[in-house]
Formats: C-alpha cells, sequence, structure tokens
C-alpha cells in the first residue's frame, strides 16, 4: 500500500489526523491511542464539513484545561511510557525529535534548552499521536507528500510576529519541494511539517497504483479560493507495464559524499530510481556511471536536474519497455511484533513475501537478538 499527501492547501496536524480519518483509519483507534496517555479529557472529536462545496473531516481535539509547557524529554517520557504500539511511538517520537532539532536550531540553542510551547501543548501531542495511529491503522502503509503550499503574508506566534513560513517551517522544510499559493495565510505548520517528513519516504509527484480510497481533512480556516483541505490517497501499488525513461551521465570529478547528496535530492523529486556503477574512463580514470529512471514524460525535467546538481556536462537519453509484478506493503502479525512486508503476486499467482528490513532490524534490537538470527526467523515464519 502507498500512502500520498497532496498537500496542494498546506499541511497541518489537525488537517493530517482528519485526512487519515476520512481515508478509512479508525475513529476509535485514534481516541484511544491519544487517551491512553494520561493527559486528562485528551480526544478528537470528528465531524463532517463542507470547503468550497468539497466534504470533508474535521478534527478538533477536545484537551486538557491547563498543562505546563514541556522539554523534548518530557514528551519522550510520556510517550514512551503510554500503551502506544511500538510503531506509533517510533513515529511520534522522532516527529518531535525533529520539531526539538528544528527549534534547537532556530533559536541557537541546546536540543535540550528547547520549550515547547507552541509545538509541545497537548493539541499538538494529539495531532501528532493521532496522525500516526491513524497511519498505523491503515496498515502503515508507505509515504509519499507532493510539493507543500506554505502559504504567504505572517503569522504571530509567542516570540512575535515572523513572515511565512515561520522559521522553524523553514528549517523543517530544507530540500523539500515547496510552492506558495492562496490568499496570505500560513498553510503548512510546524506540526504539518514534521509530520510530513518522519512519515513520507519520498516526496514528488503521485506515483503509480490503483486509487483504493480518497479522503479529506479540512483546515479550521474557511479561506477563500481553493478548499482549505489536505488530501490523502491510499493506494494498491500495481504498476503497469509500459515505458519509462532512462537518463545516463559519466561524472568522475565529484566527491562520493557530494555526489550522494545530489542524487539524495533527486529521488526527493520524484525520480523512480537513481543509481551508480563504478567504471573506468579514458586515461584509466575511475569514475561513476550515473543511471537515472524516471517516468517517460518526465525525461527533461530530469536531464535539467543532473545538469544543475552534478558537475556531468552531457547525458545519453533512452527509453525502455518495463513490465513489474504487482505489489504493495502491508503490515502483519508475527511471533515477533508487527512487520511490514512487500507482498508480490507472481504470474501463477502465488504471492511471495519480503520483509522490509528496516522492521526486521527494528524487531532484532526490540528482541535483542542479532539481525542476520532474526532474518532466518522471519523467513522461516514468511515460508
Amino acid at each position: 500500500m502507498i500512502l500520498y499527501f497532496d498537500p496542494f492547501m498546506g499541511m497541518a496536524g489537525d488537517m493530517t489526523v482528519a485526512a487519515l480519518v476520512d481515508t478509512g483509519a479508525s475513529v476509535d483507534t485514534v481516541n484511544a491511542a491519544v487517551g491512553g496517555l494520561g493527559l486528562q479529557g485528551l480526544s478528537f472529536r470528528f465531524q463532517k464539513i463542507r470547503r468550497q462545496g468539497l466534504s470533508a473531516t474535521l478534527a478538533t481535539a477536545s484537551l486538557p484545561t491547563s498543562g505546563p509547557h514541556r522539554h523534548l524529554e518530557d514528551i519522550l517520557a510520556l510517550l514512551e511510557g503510554s500503551p502506544l504500539s511500538a510503531n506509533v511511538r517510533d513515529k511520534a517520537c522522532a516527529t518531535f525529535s525533529r520539531l526539538a532539532e528544528a527549534e534547537a536550531r532556530v533559536h541557537g540553542c541546546a536540543v535540550e534548552e528547547v520549550h515547547f510551547h507552541e509545538v509541545g501543548a497537548a493539541d499538538a501531542i494529539a495531532d501528532v499521536v493521532g496522525a500516526c495511529a491513524a497511519w498505523d491503522a491503515l496498515g502503515s502503509p508507505q509515504v509519499r507528500c507532493g510539493p507543500l503550499n506554505l502559504g504567504s503574508g505572517f503569522t504571530t506566534m509567542e516570540h512575535g510576529t515572523f513572515p511565512v513560513p515561520p522559521p522553524a517551517v523553514a528549517e523543517l522544510l530544507k530540500g523539500v519541494p515547496v510552492f506558495s499559493f492562496g490568499e496570505p495565510i500560513e498553510r503548512t505548520t510546524p506540526t504539518g511539517a514534521a509530520l510530513a517528513v518522519t512519515l513520507a519516504d519520498s516526496f514528488g509527484p503521485i506515483p503509480h497504483g490503483a486509487i483504493r480510497s480518497v479522503g479529506y481533512g479540512a483546515g479550521s480556516a474557511n479561506s477563500a479560493g481553493a478548499p482549505n483541505v489536505l488530501r490523502a490517497i491510499l493506494m494498491s501499488e500495481t504498476p503497469q507495464d509500459g515505458f519509462i525513461s532512462v537518463i545516463e551521465a559519466q561524472i568522475d570529478d565529484m566527491s562520493p559524499e557530494i555526489l550522494a547528496g545530489a542524487l539524495d535530492s533527486i529521488r526527493a523529486d520524484g525520480a523512480l530510481d537513481v543509481f551508480v556503477t563504478p567504471v573506468t574512463t579514458k586515461k584509466n580514470r575511475p569514475a561513476w556511471t550515473v543511471s537515472l529512471l524516471c517516468a517517460s514524460g518526465e525525461s527533461e525535467r530530469f536531464a535539467d536536474l543532473l545538469f544543475e546538481r552534478t558537475t556531468t556536462t552531457g547525458v545519453r537519453l533512452s527509453r525502455w519497455e518495463k513490465r513489474e509484478l504487482p505489489r504493495e506493503v502491508k503490515s502483519i502479525e508475527t511471533p515477533a511484533g508487527a512487520l511490514r512486508v512487500k507482498a508480490v503476486t507472481l504470474p501463477s499467482g502465488r504471492v511471495r513475501l519480503h520483509p522490509e528490513w528496516e522492521d526486521v532490524k527494528r524487531l532484532a534490537e526490540e528482541s535483542g537478538v542479532p539481525f542476520q538470527e532474526m532474518a532466518e526467523q522471519l523467513a522461516k515464519w514468511l515460508g
């Protein structure tokens, strides 16, 4: 399964929770997760509303009447001491860690000194945990996110009035495709930005697949123009036979670190795959052949990206026919815990399961067994 966030009018924490519930995540599961944190009265109320004529779900958090400012260690202790599943807890902790790191860079202080006055309030804790629980309830699908609409104008926070995007959002979204559209308001919040960069594996256009469900999470403001919603699209990863473009370039004058960073940024911009092959060029000079795969209609864009982000002065373009097996990522329960697997359907109809190795690593660490031993145990269990 693939979950695609389409933040054409921005992304906030409550919009994310609402979009995932509108897509099909269980309301009871979300409220059980936030209700188990031990913060009295914390829950969500979901209601159907309209934004510019479009039906969407609005998530409103019921919050404790008062609460302290918190440091990162306080929030992590709250999450780690809760009955949340490991999958939800890890994503929520990672989200708040990213927020703290961004705030620390903005304020020029240590992460431990950051006060979560705005992003650490009970409503943000509810948003982060609720979004992570809803994602997990959908089967913890692979997440891809489109370019984020940041908005424009000014926004007022505890430290004063700042231009949009506010400093923490700008820090969180370094290297992420963004744009600005609509009347001047803040459209992507720090919580929404942190969820985007934590949940999403990549950023770019909508991937190939079959749409299974579409949900809309409403923002609190009913701004004019386009509907103020976050769209979430749940898809089966069923690539179709067809054609792809292949772009190749030979590079012999970039350091491995800089080349790796350039290729990572191109992957984030939507390349289907990018890989390098060591070669020997004229004068016996060692070099790399960079091979970039993209949709057949995007070869010009990605050729330009290679020119802009690497030192190559020429590329080779070709068009390949491809054939792929239907596949989807889903979460299953194993004796060691929850495991994401890629289910590949063979021409015979038989389904072959491939474990996601990050999950195998996590289960090995949680169980205190060597990685290889955990991999062998799961391979036997999967058959």
